[in-house]
């Protein structure tokens, strides 16, 4: 983060179905992930309740792009999309 630049936020679905569905390991793989590339300091995670989307889920959002069905493949080639390593 340099200047005034606010931190990029990811959110990820905590609900029930998001999180028994796959949001419960995406969130140690985003901190893991996050952590490997020193990436912690510009970056926000929140986690949030159900948003209504249970069918579409496991659900994230990346500055506000919603992702659905997101699985540990899908998951990877977001976070090196947003935050590519290097």
């Amino acid at each position: 983060m340099i200047g005034n630049e606010q931190p990029v936020k990811i959110e990820i679905c905590m609900g029930s179905s998001c999180f028994s569905r796959g949001n419960s390991k995406n969130l140690g793989l985003i901190q893991d992930y996050l952590q490997a590339n020193k990436l912690q300091a510009g970056i926000k995670l929140v986690g949030h309740l159900c948003g209504g989307m249970c069918k579409e889920g496991p659900n994230l959002a990346v500055d506000g792009q919603i992702y659905h069905r997101v699985d540990a493949a899908t998951l990877a080639t977001i976070l090196e999309q947003h935050f590519p390593k290097g």
